[in-house]
């Protein structure tokens, strides 16, 4: 007989069918049994009479793989709106030990129980609740797809496995590659560039590395980047349009799409303008401390305390969670940021529920001033590192900007969770290289 999902046993009411999957729950009443079946699809009831199919499941445990055979039985209350009688059951892969957590009950995220989440993850994400990020994420990552498919992006694959830090600094993972030292990669940024002389168009979905020696609930030691790029750009503004346009059709798409699994975690409810305001870093500085008395005129960028404020400023007064800050110091910028006036960069970070999500610059495409930039960071443009690099730029790059957007961040206040770890499936932090 034909495998049938369990979401889909309400279209075969009064008749027979197959259905396979996990354990999920037993409910031995004496009188009345019940066992609940878990698939991909989610999971079905199905009531156990006969004392002989019973005694099958004498002894297992949560997560034993069963097939069961029997007739659909409409009942509203029953999960999917049907439930299977008249069983017969066939143990595929007998468990008989007690798992180490409850996955048929909601788990705990509360901070002290983050470490027990993630040593029981291979477990603890069978659980329904738990499943339910996880489908949301991938779903986010669909439509971010094909929001960029649809604007004539290529998506490209650039090394993990690279010869230095592409933004500098100390913060990176070093290792022996066949005698020679290598780093994992901190971004695909000087790729990403190389490859719009290449496509005009490209992004990447793909995990890079900081060694970070931060225990908090917005760092992880591996996180999942969205990074894109784009070339013949009139200004920034293209830039900063292009991931506005990006972020509103993904979020609507997700909220409607996952309306059910949101609701059930408590999601927050979206508040999203077509337009998302726009407010520079000395401004947000000034209406922060006016209205907190609280003092950062000695701020260059802006604090954490001032990212979830903004938000929730832009919330209440323009009825948007999303926020541009513009205005980035040149002393804050990259060497291939493109400077603007007023010792600002052509660059803005997207604020969303209280944190940076993505930060949006101009490229620097003019070679000479490039290595001048490259120069005052303390960057040898001589080095073999860049030859590969700048040799996109002495054969012609046009204007071009992009941004790199963390989708963990992302995934988290989607959803509503307070700790980045808690959006990622085996997350990796300065502690944890299991499971």
């Amino acid at each position: 007989m034909k495998r049938t999902l369990n979401k889909d046993i309400i279209l075969y009411s009064d008749k027979k069918v197959k259905i396979s999957g996990w354990l999920h729950k037993k409910r031995l009443l004496g009188g009345l049994n019940f066992i609940t079946l878990r698939d991909r699809s989610g999971i079905v009831q199905v009531l156990v009479e006969d004392k002989k199919e019973l005694e099958k499941l004498r002894g297992l445990q949560i997560g034993t793989v069963l097939s069961v055979k029997g007739v659909v039985v409409k009942d509203e209350r029953a999960p999917n709106g049907a439930e299977l009688h008249d069983v017969e059951l066939d143990v595929i892969v007998p468990v008989d030990t007690e798992p180490p957590v409850e996955i048929d009950k909601p788990l705990s995220h509360k901070p002290e129980n983050l470490d027990t989440l993630f040593e029981y993850r291979a477990i603890g994400l069978r659980n329904l609740q738990e499943t339910k990020i996880f489908k949301i994420r991938a779903n986010l990552l669909k439509y971010i797809r094909e929001f960029l498919y649809d604007n004539d992006f290529t998506e490209i694959n650039t090394p993990k496995i690279v010869a230095g830090a592409a933004e500098g600094g100390a913060e990176v993972f070093k290792f022996d590659y066949f005698g020679k030292e290598a780093t994992l990669a901190q971004s695909p940024q000087l790729y990403k560039q190389i490859m719009v002389g290449v496509f005009e168009r490209v992004f990447e979905i793909a995990p890079t590395f900081r060694a970070e020696l931060s225990a908090t609930t917005r760092h992880v030691s591996e996180v999942t980047m969205l990074d894109v790029e784009m070339g013949f750009i009139n200004g920034y503004d293209d830039v900063l349009d292009m991931v506005e346009n990006l972020v509103r059709d993904t979020l609507n798409k997700v909220y409607k799409d996952c309306s059910a699994e949101l609701k059930s975690l408590n999601a927050p409810e979206l508040k999203l303008n077509d337009k998302f305001p726009r407010y520079s870093i000395a401004e947000i500085h000034e209406l922060y401390s006016k209205n907190t008395k609280i003092d950062v005129s000695n701020e260059i960028d802006l604090t954490p305390d001032e990212e979830r404020w903004i938000c929730e400023y832009s919330k209440k007064k323009d009825g948007c969670e999303a926020v541009f800050a513009t205005g980035l110091p040149q002393s804050k910028m990259k060497f291939y940021h493109m400077k603007d006036t007023n010792d600002t960069a052509k660059s803005a970070d997207l604020l969303f529920r209280g944190i940076e999500i993505s930060t949006v610059p101009q490229r620097e495409h003019r070679y000479e001033i490039l290595l001048e930039q490259m120069r005052f960071a303390g960057i040898d443009p001589d080095d073999p590192g860049f030859s590969y690099y700048l040799s996109a730029f002495k054969y012609g790059l046009p204007p071009h900007g992009g941004f790199g957007f963390g989708v963990d961040r992302f995934v988290e206040k989607i959803v509503g969770l307070n700790n980045i770890k808690e959006a990622i499936l085996f997350p990796r932090d300065i502690n944890r290289l299991a499971p």
